[in-house]
């Protein structure tokens, strides 16, 4: 759906809040259309921001896994490895 939302469970460090709401905000600014939401609709998109950050986190907290946690170092180069071959 949005490219810029990243994952957000099963890392070492564990997301923090500002990355949960960044990840909501992206979510409702691709839903919305508004990059920057007008006089008018703040409350509204604010509200919709906070709403889908609380649930975002409530959901990244209660999910389990067997798996090892990724470490955010390496899957930042491993994406940074794969935008350079692909816009060079």
């Amino acid at each position: 759906m949005c490219r810029n939302i990243k994952p957000l469970f099963n890392y070492e460090p564990p997301a923090t809040d500002q990355e949960i709401r960044a990840a909501a905000l992206q979510y409702v600014r691709k839903i919305s259309g508004f990059n920057k939401p007008s006089a008018a609709n703040t409350e509204a998109f604010e509200r919709a921001v906070d709403d889908i950050a609380q649930a975002s986190a409530k959901l990244v907290d209660s999910l389990v896994t067997t798996a090892r946690p990724r470490n955010r170092a390496v899957e930042e180069a491993k994406s940074r490895t794969r935008a350079t071959r692909r816009y060079g």
